[in-house]
């Protein structure tokens, strides 16, 4: 990579970086992804998001190590209705493989080495009974014997460790309120933990750069009802290991239960978390909740709203003043934020085609709305489309914003940097800062 890719990449990252910073990501290693050479990186990875202030819970598998070790002990893995059935011999065997693994990933995560992000650096991790489980029971005249399912959350502990900056660990065995220990499916406790802790985002690796569309391409977004539709029509021919497959139920679930964004990621391609969470476009697939925000083109249907939305902008001499005429002109180099109905978002694009250059304005966010950085998800839009037309130049003019225009790479310009058109418009006694983008 040249430096000046490295530069930009750095750059571009740091959005993304503050965007992130004091969020809760519930991250899950199935047990396919421990067995792989690339497992030492994805540790690495999980540590580095720990120290860019990302609270983390770590919840791994051992569906594969778990087989491999009942077969050595000439036991035979047992399993109905794709739940391994835990009898008291065979419970033995898991416990030491949960346990070993546990060690193992503690033990990666404890080390300070120079060439890791660790350098420096203290990491506590913190197991314990954060989860309460309960017997799974009999089914069907079939007994689960010692596999179990969530009972309940320690919500409140989890929090705590989290919030004196430790990464939360936690395997596939859980204890009960009677003192005795079951069996879980690591997706479903990811899932609970997720959910309870109103986690804001869960994480899930396979083989697969994430969800393959009929193309061979990766779908970078989906809504849970295509995800569900999708997870029926897999065969056994798609060759997805039962690990993606329990997980990509459990984004679902997730989704469905509050968790705005499921990402699937791939464990065989190094750096593949760090991608997806920093970058652009990502590299996998996140599944986000139906009742997602909408980013759109503006139609005159939605004048009513804009105005709404920029009127105690401009009554408070932060905008300059639109009329309802002005706006039905305009209104098509709009781009809209709306969540319910509700244009939450809007900002404009102005072409100077004789200029090679576009003017990035009228940007407001409602009120209750600005906790998310959703200007910065219209800028980027608009970046977008001025690219698409080929400008070479980005221009805005503020009174109050100039920072956050300086932190999105803008720069501070005179006057005549301006189109000859706009320069002709230019308000003298407003004194609006000039900011560029070069594209």
């Amino acid at each position: 990579m040249r430096t000046t890719e490295l530069v930009e990449g750095f750059r571009h990252s740091a959005s993304y970086v503050n965007a992130h910073r004091g969020k809760t990501f519930v991250v899950m290693l199935g047990g396919e992804a421990l067995a792989q050479r690339q497992f030492r990186s994805i540790i690495n990875d999980i540590a580095l998001l720990h120290s860019l202030g990302i609270k983390i819970v770590l919840v791994h598998g051992a569906r594969p190590q778990i087989d491999e070790a009942l077969a050595a002990h000439d036991l035979t893995p047992e399993y109905y209705n794709g739940v391994r059935i835990s009898d008291e011999e065979s419970f033995k065997v898991i416990k030491q493989v949960v346990g070993g693994l546990q060690l193992d990933i503690t033990a990666r995560l404890s080390m300070s080495l120079s060439n890791t992000p660790m350098q420096g650096a203290q990491i506590n991790v913190v197991s314990g009974n954060f989860v309460i489980a309960q017997p799974l029971g009999v089914d069907n005249g079939v007994d689960y014997c010692l596999s179990g399912k969530v009972r309940r959350i320690d919500v409140a502990g989890l929090r705590r460790q989290l919030d004196n900056h430790g990464i939360v660990l936690l395997g596939p065995v859980a204890a009960s309120v009677t003192g005795e220990c079951f069996n879980l499916t690591a997706e479903e406790v990811a899932t609970q933990i997720a959910v309870k802790l109103k986690a804001d985002k869960m994480i899930g690796f396979s083989a697969k750069e994430g969800i393959i569309d009929s193309t061979g391409e990766v779908i970078a977004e989906l809504m849970p009802t295509d995800a569900q539709r999708i997870l029926s029509e897999l065969t056994d021919e798609d060759n997805w290991c039962v690990g993606t497959r329990a997980f990509l139920q459990a984004s679902i679930d997730a989704c469905r239960n509050g968790v705005a964004r499921c990402h699937f990621v791939s464990y065989l391609d190094d750096g593949a978390l760090l991608q997806e969470l920093f970058s652009r476009d990502g590299i996998g697939t996140q599944i986000v909740t139906e009742s997602a925000e909408r980013l759109r083109r503006a139609t005159i249907a939605d004048i009513g709203g804009v105005l709404d939305l920029i009127r105690p902008m401009e009554q408070s001499g932060i905008l300059v003043r639109r009329s309802r005429e002005q706006l039905e002109m305009e209104i098509e180099q709009f781009m809209l934020i709306e969540r319910d109905g509700l244009v939450i978002g809007c900002a404009a694009l102005y072409p100077f085609e004789e200029d090679n250059a576009g003017e990035f304005a009228c940007l407001v966010v409602h009120p209750d709305y600005r906790d998310a950085d959703r200007g910065s998800i219209l800028l980027n839009n608009i970046i977008g489309q001025a690219k698409v037309r080929g400008y070479a130049r980005l221009f805005a003019l503020t009174t109050r914003s100039i920072h956050w225009f300086l932190e999105h790479g803008f720069q501070i310009v005179e006057v005549d940097a301006l189109p000859d058109k706009k320069k002709q418009l230019y308000n003298y006694q407003r004194k609006s800062k000039i900011l560029a983008l070069d594209l």
